[in-house]
């Protein structure tokens, strides 16, 4: 296993993570997802620890927290050799302070997460969406309380658009707050809105991304294809409405090109998937998910070779999609591009 840098901190993470969203399994979409249960968690988290993966991600929204939970059992008597990642800022009831990222509401958080996971800190804390009601410099506040309180040792965020990471990067540096390290993002192939302001944004500021659903919410999964029913078995008949939309044309075009390279290499059409986005800039971790050990092990094996240049391009040229205004122009004019080169890789 390959370890990076989070962002411009400290701290090393995995290249590849473990998701726990299908930990738990209750309500609608975390049902359809997986009901993954405390003994399967622990056999998933052998494999996981075994093939160097030391980085579990959660939020307190999976499962109504049963999620957490099941990460803490599975994870206790090792808890020194793993990472946890957890989120809150999402509604989890009716309440006036059940959702936003306010000070009540996220040192409530931060201990119901502790306790649920059955820890004493968090490696990493993630605000789970931006919260318009509330300063930044009142988020950025609590969370550096937290972090000198020892209960949480690196803070990031997910969802954020670029402006609202960008304020809070500048609020954090004017006030001398830490900085956030990580930025939960959903990248994948038939996805690559990320690479429109959020990467060069990242690349500028240091901050790390987290890949959320790489495998386009189920859609690269080499079950789909051109011309074929979608298979009874995938979990888009009940959770397609919840995830990025995807225009058919789009992701049969992808799938044709990790069809070939599938074959040329040897590998699975996610293995294809995942491996392409370990190559992008920015990219910490890309976190996969499983719903039992055949899952996780064909995943795994997302790791430990390379694309060739011309594989990569072919995917690339596959998955690009015109970018919306104002991007556009740096793509395509050349009096633009010149003062904005494109990232490498």
């Amino acid at each position: 296993m390959e370890y990076r840098q989070l962002g411009a901190s400290g701290l090393k993470v995995p290249a590849l993570s473990l998701g726990t969203g299908t930990f738990g399994g209750r309500g609608p979409l975390f049902g359809a997802w997986g009901t993954t249960d405390d003994q399967e968690a622990r056999r998933l988290l052998d494999i996981a620890i075994d093939a160097g993966v030391t980085m579990f991600d959660t939020a307190d929204v999976y499962s109504d927290g049963a999620s957490e939970e099941v990460l803490g059992k599975a994870v206790h008597g090792r808890r020194d050799q793993v990472l946890i990642s957890t989120k809150a800022g999402l509604p989890t009831g009716e309440g006036p302070n059940d959702a936003g990222t306010s000070r009540a509401r996220l040192v409530k958080a931060v201990d119901d997460a502790l306790r649920r996971l059955g820890t004493d800190y968090l490696d990493l804390f993630q605000l789970h969406a931006f919260d318009a009601a509330t300063p930044v410099e009142e988020v950025l506040a609590t969370l550096d309380d937290l972090v000198r309180a020892g209960k949480v040792r690196y803070t990031g965020v997910s969802n954020f658009s670029g402006w609202q990471l960008m304020k809070s990067l500048a609020a954090a540096d004017r006030h001398g707050r830490p900085r956030y390290a990580a930025h939960q993002v959903y990248y994948s192939l038939v996805g690559r809105d990320y690479e429109w302001e959020l990467m060069p944004l990242a690349a500028d500021q240091g901050v790390g991304a987290l890949v959320w659903s790489p495998l386009g919410w189920g859609r690269l999964t080499g079950r789909i294809r051109r011309g074929t029913p979608l298979p009874a078995g995938s979990r888009l008949h009940d959770t397609a409405d919840y995830g990025p939309p995807v225009d058919d044309e789009h992701l049969y075009r992808v799938v044709d090109a990790l069809d070939e390279i599938a074959e040329e290499t040897g590998r699975t059409v996610p293995q294809v998937a995942i491996n392409w986005l370990l190559r992008r800039p920015t990219v910490s971790s890309v976190i996969i998910g499983a719903r039992n050990e055949i899952q996780l092990r064909q995943n795994l094996g997302a790791v430990g070779w390379t694309l060739t240049p011309d594989q990569i391009t072919r995917l690339d040229t596959a998955s690009l999609r015109t970018a919306p205004y104002p991007y556009f122009p740096y793509r395509r004019q050349e009096a633009f591009a010149r003062l904005n080169p494109p990232l490498a890789g």
